[in-house]
């Protein structure tokens, strides 16, 4: 039986001062799958990406960092696409998202960036729109705020922590269905809000 070859990909900036920044989500949620998957992580210079390799039944996975800083992503994603030629129906990108509150994900076959710069990033390097996201809700400090820089660079609070605790935790659900049920099902079943705790 053909090996068919998967990547998914947690956006982010590399370094400590980083490391549990909310822009960091998508790094943060691939942490906690890769884990999961007992994925040994090792850094791919030709791809600038820390890099994992999966396989799960039939399936063969890469899990990617890239290490580019997030505004570059597309640079790693694109070259390991097209070393690997690897369909874009096979393409999952994993990030933050502002514009939805904490607490919420949502996974969508294809769309715009919503102004990601990571995203953008990948949009170019790649020439489409078309490839799967899977948003993780950071929400913003207030809806007339629009320069957010130093919102999504800082940390996590306590409380925040114990809530995408439970995002990561349905993420990795979602992540699973998307790879061994297709996004359809992935998306009924995970998309919306988690319970938070009081």
């Amino acid at each position: 039986m053909e090996t068919s070859l998967y990547l998914i990909v947690g956006l982010g900036n590399p370094g400590e001062q980083y490391a549990r920044t909310r822009h960091n989500a998508g790094f943060i949620a691939l942490e906690r799958l890769g884990k999961s998957w007992s994925a040994q992580w090792v850094f791919e210079r030709t791809f600038c990406a820390n890099v994992a390799d999966v396989r799960l039944q039939e399936r063969k996975v890469l899990l990617c960092h890239p290490q580019t800083y997030m505004n570059l992503s597309g640079k790693s994603v694109a070259s390991i696409v097209n070393y690997y030629h690897i369909k874009l129906e096979n393409l999952l990108v994993v990030s933050d998202d502002a514009d939805l509150p904490l607490g919420i994900i949502r996974l969508r076959p294809d769309g715009g960036s919503g102004g990601h710069h990571g995203l953008e990033s990948i949009e170019q390097a790649l020439g489409t729109q078309n490839y799967a996201r899977l948003r993780i809700g950071i929400g913003r400090q207030s809806d007339s705020q629009c320069e957010i820089t130093d919102y999504v660079l800082g940390e996590f609070s306590l409380q925040e922590l114990k809530i995408l605790d439970l995002v990561l935790e349905r993420a990795v659900k979602q992540i699973n269905s998307w790879l061994f049920e297709g996004i359809e099902k992935a998306m009924n079943q995970y998309n919306g809000q988690v319970e938070c705790p009081q």
